[in-house]
């Protein structure tokens, strides 16, 4: 597939049939290094004294090297035991930020009239709190099990499932898109690793922020370096 580098860090594999961000209805988003700058999961196992342990399963499964997604979050949670809820108050404070050009993409999508969709291979206590910073319309993600302010090391089924992974990302943006009433090809998927590329798959425009290089290939617009708001560069 030929690829266009529009300006310096900005890839278009192929432009879409819509090019102006009105002509969409839906605009979805991976959490973890799209929205924000870290993989939660990582910064909570730092209070284990786990987190090069963690990272380094965190990585392949984004890369794609480990393709059972489910498998590799319960290994990566189970690690987690015994880790005090405090800690995840303090990597949110002191660790989390939004990723650049979040806030301004976000407002240019809610006054072009798409919904905004957060699905996260993360968890609950920072997807809420992220949806709500940025006053998003839907989010998933999967939820740590808590006992006596420690983690258990296991996670809560819901009701949509046990675990937010690549098909359920797919899944979520589909049932969203349903709800709403539109085609999936109305949708915007914005996303960095390979758990995400079945939503991005599902959507009219995939898009791929500062991603693995398996994402990257795959997505029809890049952004490499810069923020989220690039985006606009492209869409009109």
């Amino acid at each position: 597939m030929s690829s266009t580098e529009i300006s310096p860090g900005l890839v278009v594999q192929r432009l879409p049939a819509a090019q102006r961000l009105s002509d969409y209805q839906l605009i979805a988003f991976d959490m973890d290094s799209t929205l924000i700058n870290i993989e939660c999961i990582d910064e909570i196992a730092d209070a284990a004294g786990r987190k090069a342990e963690v990272a380094a399963i965190t990585e392949a499964a984004m890369q794609g090297v480990i393709t059972d997604f489910k498998d590799s979050l319960r290994q990566r949670v189970g690690m987690l035991r015994g880790v005090p809820v405090t800690h995840l108050e303090a990597v949110f404070q002191e660790r989390l930020r939004l990723n650049p050009g979040a806030l301004e993409l976000m407002t240019a999508a809610r006054e072009a009239g798409l919904k905004t969709l957060l699905v996260s291979g993360g968890f609950t206590f920072f997807s809420e709190r992220v949806k709500a910073t940025l006053g998003m319309d839907f989010a998933r993600a999967n939820q740590l099990d808590v006992v006596d302010g420690l983690l258990t090391g296991k996670l809560i089924d819901q009701c949509w499932g046990d675990i937010c992974d690549g098909a359920e990302k797919r899944r979520t943006l589909l049932e969203v898109a349903s709800l709403l009433g539109i085609d999936p090809r109305q949708a915007i998927a914005v996303g960095d690793g390979a758990n995400d590329l079945p939503m991005m798959g599902a959507a009219g425009l995939s898009v791929a922020y500062h991603a693995k290089p398996a994402v990257r290939v795959q997505a029809q617009v890049a952004i490499n370096q810069g923020g989220l708001d690039r985006l606009l560069e492209v869409l009109r």
